[in-house]
C-alpha cells in the first residue's frame, strides 16, 4: 500500500514500539487525543473518554448508523459508540500496530461483529461513494499535508444528510507565520490547518457547518496534564519507553503548552452536515 510522504512518516511513528509504548502506558491504550477536564485532578484516561462522550452528545447514534472512525488509534471511540449506540463502525487506520490492538480489543470485548478494521489513510478512503451516515476524527488530520483532500475524501464517502464531527489541533486564524516552527519540526508537519480553511475546505465540498465549539483551552491542560505525568512516572515510563523518545516528548510537549499559552494553536470540535 503507497502513501504520501507525510502520511508514511506518520504510520512509521505510531507503528515504532516507542510510540505504541508510551500511548498505551500514558493514555490507557483505548484513546489518544486531547481530553477534557472538569478540574486538574482528572486522569488522561477520564478526560480523554470525556471528549468521545462529548462528541457523541451532539449526534443521532443508534443500531442503523454506520460511522467511519478517520484515523481511530487503537478503536477506543468505535468501542464506545459501539458498545453505547448499536452502530456499526469502520476504523480507518494507517498503524498496523495500532489496528492489532484495536482488534484484540474489539474481540476481548466481543464487538467484533459491529466493528471492522481497515489499513489505510483517510487521503483515499477505501470506500464507495455515499457509505457512511457519519465521519468522526479525533486528532488525525493534522498528520495529512493534503488535509484538502481529505475533506473532500469524507464529503464523498458521506450520505446526504450526512454529518462529519472531528477535532484537530491547528494553528489559530490569526497565528503568525514562523511562530509554530518548533511544534512542526517535533511532528514532521510543514503546515498545520485552521479553522478558516477547515470552514472553508468544507463548504467548498457541500459540507454545511452546524457548529464550532472552540475549546482550544483543553489543548494546553491536556499537553500540560501529560508532560506532568512524564515528569511524575519518569523512572517507571523508561523502563517501557526510551530515555530519547521520553525526552524528546517532554521538548515536544512544551512547545505545544507554549505556543497553546500564546493563542496561537486552536482546538474544538467541528461539526457538519453533507448538503
Amino acid at each position: 500500500m503507497s502513501y504520501s510522504e507525510t502520511v508514511e512518516t506518520a504510520r512509521e511513528y505510531y507503528n515504532s514500539n516507542d510510540a505504541d509504548r508510551f500511548y498505551a502506558t500514558v493514555w490507557g491504550g483505548e484513546d489518544i487525543h486531547i481530553g477534557l477536564y472538569q478540574n486538574p485532578a482528572d486522569s488522561i484516561f477520564d478526560a480523554s473518554r470525556r471528549t468521545v462522550q462529548h462528541i457523541a452528545q451532539k449526534l443521532t447514534l443508534d443500531a442503523n448508523k454506520v460511522v467511519l472512525d478517520a484515523g481511530a488509534g487503537y478503536g477506543g471511540a468505535a468501542r464506545y459508540l459501539a458498545a453505547t449506540f448499536g452502530c456499526k463502525v469502520d476504523c480507518l487506520n494507517l498503524s498496523e500496530a495500532q489496528n492489532q490492538r484495536n482488534r484484540e480489543l474489539n474481540q476481548e470485548q466481543k464487538l467484533n461483529e459491529r466493528i471492522r478494521v481497515v489499513d489505510g489513510s483517510f487521503e483515499n478512503i477505501p470506500a464507495v461513494d455515499q457509505s457512511y451516515d457519519i465521519v468522526w476524527s479525533q486528532d488525525a488530520f493534522l498528520h495529512s499535508g493534503k488535509r484538502d483532500q481529505v475533506i473532500a475524501e469524507t464529503a464523498r464517502v458521506l450520505k446526504p444528510g450526512g454529518e462529519l464531527v472531528f477535532t484537530d489541533p491547528m494553528q489559530s486564524d490569526d497565528c503568525p507565520v514562523g511562530v509554530l516552527e518548533p511544534v512542526l519540526q517535533r511532528i514532521h508537519l510543514e503546515t498545520m490547518g485552521s479553522p478558516a480553511f477547515y470552514i472553508e475546505c468544507a463548504a467548498q465540498n457541500g459540507l454545511q457547518l452546524i457548529a464550532l465549539e472552540d475549546l482550544s483551552h483543553q489543548l494546553v491542560h491536556h499537553y500540560s496534564s501529560v508532560l506532568a505525568q512524564l515528569e511524575q512516572r519518569q523512572a517507571e515510563i523508561t523502563k517501557q519507553v526510551s530515555a530519547e523518545y521520553v525526552h524528546n516528548m517532554q521538548q515536544g510537549l512544551r512547545h505545544w503548552i507554549t505556543a497553546g499559552q500564546q493563542n496561537h494553536l486552536a482546538w474544538g470540535i467541528f461539526h457538519f452536515r453533507k448538503t
